[in-house]
C-alpha cells in the first residue's frame, strides 16, 4: 500500500512539474531606422536594451543622418547590421533622387564604413532610370551590397534591368498584392521581401490564406521588419516581434523559422566580413 501511496505521489509531483519553457522564436528585423531625432529621447544603450529585449537576433539598421546607424554599431556590432541610408536628414526622401551631391555622401561613407546594403531609399517608376538612382545601383554593385528599395514593381523592374545580377530587398513588399509579389519573385531570383508595416498578411495570429499559398511557394524569400521610422516605434518593437511569433506560430516550423530569422541570417550576416552570402 505504502509502495502504491509512493508511486500516487511520484506520480502527482511529476504531473505538477511544468514542462521546460521553449525559448521564443529568434527575430532578424530586416527593417529599422535610427533617425537623428531619435537619439535625445532614446539614447543608445536604450535603443539597445529594447531590441534585446524584444529577442531579436539580429537588427537592420540604416538612419538619416547615417550617424545614427553608426552609434548603434558601435554599441552593439553582435547584434547590429548596418545598412547606409542615402538621406542625410528626413526631409530628403522626396528629393534625393535629384541631388548629386548624393552620390558624394555616399561614396565617403562607403570608403570609411563597412555595410550589407545601401538603403532603405524611395524610388519610383521611371526616376529609378535618373543619373543619382543609376549610380547608387553600380555602388552596391562595386561593393557587394544588397539593395533596400521602397518602390513600386516598376522601380525594381528598372533597377533590375540596370544590373541583372544586383540583389534586392524589397521593402514592405511593395505594399502590393500577394498575387503581384509572387509574380516578382517568379520574375526576379535576386529579389527579396520585407513585410515592415504590414498587417494585411496575418490577422489574429492566422495567416491570410493569399498570403500563405506565397509564403509557402517562396519560403526562402521573405524577412520580417518594424520599421521605426519616427522615434516612437522604437517602442513597438517588442510587440511587433510578439505579434510576428504569433501569425508565423501558424505556419509550418521550418517556414516561420526562415522567414524569422534564417533567411536573414543567410543572406546579411557574412557581408561584414566581406563576404557575398
Amino acid at each position: 500500500m505504502f509502495a502504491a501511496l509512493g508511486l500516487c505521489a511520484l506520480s502527482t509531483s511529476h504531473a505538477q512539474t511544468p514542462a521546460a519553457a521553449k525559448p521564443p522564436l529568434p527575430i532578424f528585423d530586416a527593417h529599422l531606422h535610427y533617425s537623428h531625432d531619435a537619439w535625445e529621447p532614446l539614447p543608445p544603450a536604450q535603443a539597445i536594451a529594447l531590441l534585446r529585449q524584444a529577442g531579436l537576433k539580429r537588427a537592420m539598421v540604416s538612419s538619416s543622418s547615417d550617424e545614427g546607424t553608426q552609434k548603434l554599431y558601435a554599441a552593439a556590432p553582435d547584434l547590429v547590421l548596418p545598412s547606409l541610408r542615402p538621406y542625410r536628414t528626413r526631409g530628403e526622401i522626396g528629393t534625393w533622387v535629384r541631388d548629386g551631391s548624393v552620390i558624394a555622401h555616399l561614396e565617403s561613407r562607403l570608403r570609411r564604413f563597412r555595410y550589407v546594403a545601401i538603403g532603405e531609399y524611395h524610388v519610383f517608376g521611371a526616376d529609378a532610370d535618373l543619373p543619382v538612382m543609376r549610380r547608387v545601383v553600380q555602388l552596391a554593385r562595386e561593393h557587394r551590397l544588397f539593395l533596400h528599395s521602397h518602390s513600386d514593381a516598376e522601380a525594381i523592374d528598372r533597377q533590375f534591368a540596370q544590373d541583372p545580377q544586383a540583389r534586392i530587398l524589397w521593402a514592405h513588399a511593395g505594399f502590393d498584392a500577394p498575387e503581384k509579389v509572387a509574380e516578382m519573385l517568379r520574375k526576379h531570383q535576386n529579389l527579396w521581401c520585407d513585410l515592415a508595416f504590414r498587417s494585411d498578411h496575418a490577422s489574429g495570429g492566422k495567416v491570410d490564406p493569399a498570403w500563405r499559398a506565397v509564403f509557402l511557394a517562396f519560403p526562402d524569400r521573405f524577412l520580417v521588419g518594424t520599421d521605426t521610422f519616427t522615434p516612437e516605434r522604437w517602442h513597438y518593437v517588442g510587440e511587433h516581434a510578439r505579434w510576428t511569433r504569433e501569425w508565423l506560430a501558424d505556419l509550418p516550423a521550418d517556414v516561420a523559422e526562415r522567414i524569422a530569422w534564417r533567411n536573414g541570417e543567410a543572406l546579411f550576416t557574412t557581408m561584414l566580413a566581406g563576404a557575398r552570402p
